[in-house]
Order: C-alpha cells, then structure tokens, then sequence
C-alpha cells in the first residue's frame, strides 16, 4: 500500500522538478486527499499541507487596444475573426463565446445571454452594435437553427449540420497564427482578450462594479486586478507623483 512518505516524496517531485503552477499542485494533493480519506480510511497526515508552493501573484497579459486590432486584422478564417471579436468586445471566456447560439442574442435590447458560464451561472452582457451586425454575418455564412459558431468539419462545408460548436483547439490555433502574423511580441492567448476588454473598459472610464458584472465575477477583488494594469491609472499617478514631488 501507498505510503504518506511516497506521497510526500511525489508532492515535493512536483514542485521542485517539475514545476507545475501551484494551482496544479494543490489539485493533487486535493485530489489525492480525498482519495487518501474516501477510499483508504486512513486519517490524512497534516504534515502534507507542508509541501504546498507557496502562493503566487501574477498579473494577466494586456494588449494594448492597438495590438488586438492588428491580431484580429491578421485573422484569416471569417468565423475565426468574428468569434474571437465577440470574445473581446463582450469580454467572453473562450468556452462561452463558441457555444453561443442563435437565441442568446437579444438584438432589440442589444444584450448577449451567457449561458453556463463559470460556476454555472447565466448572466447578461452589453453586445455593442459592430459585433451584432459580425454575427449576422457570421450566420448567414451557414445559416445554422442553433449554433453561431458550428464546427465545419473535415470537409469545411459541414457547418449547416454541425451537432457541435468549433473546437476549442481550432480557435486557439487561428489566434497563435494570427499573433504571430500581426508582429505583436507578447505571451497572448484567447484568454488575453478577456482581460484587454476589461481594461480598455476601465480605461474608458466604466466604473468596477460594471465591469465585474459584465465578466460574471462572483467577487470585485477579482475584477480589482485590473486596477493594476490600466495605463490610464499610471498616467495619472504618475502625475500626482512627479507634482508632489517637484520640489525636492
């Protein structure tokens, strides 16, 4: 039988050799906690709560507005570039901006359903007119009763049928390309247009609270972190800093 010298053995092999994220770590160790009490029986040694990493504080990846029209510019699939627009104009999740259907767009309202979202809650968000007149474009590329964003298959003509949305692999793909082609030289991926929306928001003057709402965040310490990242907030700060101190 496994021994809790093994597993801390293995806890500590995670952290030091192969480094995963500390959110990894403390997955397994969750993991391997409720497996240790459910299933062995055996009381779980407090001594493994020593080998947990330490918790990390690290700010997301922000493109400038600039940079997210020069990687959408450079998009070449049009479903690929509609999609990804509407992720970053409505600050979707990868996952809720291909599963979008037909119905959650309210048009007269100009609102967007999100359905299931994290923590399988539904929300509303603000859907600006430009990506509303995309999607109409989007569909009439396939004219699908349900899906906005259908896989097109082997063939790429089997969207009209599709009984699934588009990979997320796929979408992921067209955005690394289109990175690479737009010349922008920062770690982005699909997620980073979630966090531009938010700052570019912030930076237009939207206040937090709408902000979070408009994300689906259950807490505003999370929205929060976009304080840090606006370059309006810098500006002004560093303003304030350099008139205060003028006269040293």
């Amino acid at each position: 039988m496994i021994s809790f010298e093994e597993v801390r053995q293995y806890c500590i092999h995670l952290k030091t050799v192969k480094q995963v994220a500390r959110q990894t770590a403390t997955q397994f160790i969750c993991a391997f906690k409720l497996f240790w009490e459910k299933t062995l029986k055996r009381p779980w040694p407090a001594e493994l709560a020593l080998v947990r990493a330490n918790p990390e504080f690290k700010l997301p990846v922000v493109l400038s507005a600039a940079e997210v029209r020069a990687i959408l510019a450079q998009v070449q699939a049009f479903d690929h570039r509609v999609c990804l627009t509407t992720i970053y104009s409505c600050g979707l999740r990868l996952g809720e901006g291909l599963r979008l259907q037909v119905r959650d767009i309210d048009s007269q309202r100009l609102l967007l359903h999100i359905r299931g979202g994290k923590g399988n809650r539904d929300r509303y968000v603000p859907l600006p007119q430009r990506t509303l007149e995309l999607l109409r474009q989007q569909w009439k590329t396939h004219r699908h009763p349900t899906l906005l964003f259908p896989a097109k298959g082997q063939g790429h003509n089997g969207a009209p049928t599709a009984t699934q949305p588009l990979p997320h692999s796929t979408l992921q793909r067209g955005f690394r390309l289109a990175l690479e082609a737009s010349g922008v030289n920062k770690d982005a991926h699909v997620h980073t247009l979630r966090h531009s929306y938010a700052t570019h928001l912030l930076e237009q003057g939207e206040n937090l609270r709408q902000i979070q709402v408009n994300l689906g965040h259950k807490s505003p310490t999370v929205t929060a972190v976009y304080a840090h990242l606006t370059s309006l907030c810098k500006t002004q700060h560093q303003k304030r800093l350099d008139q205060f101190m003028s006269d040293l």
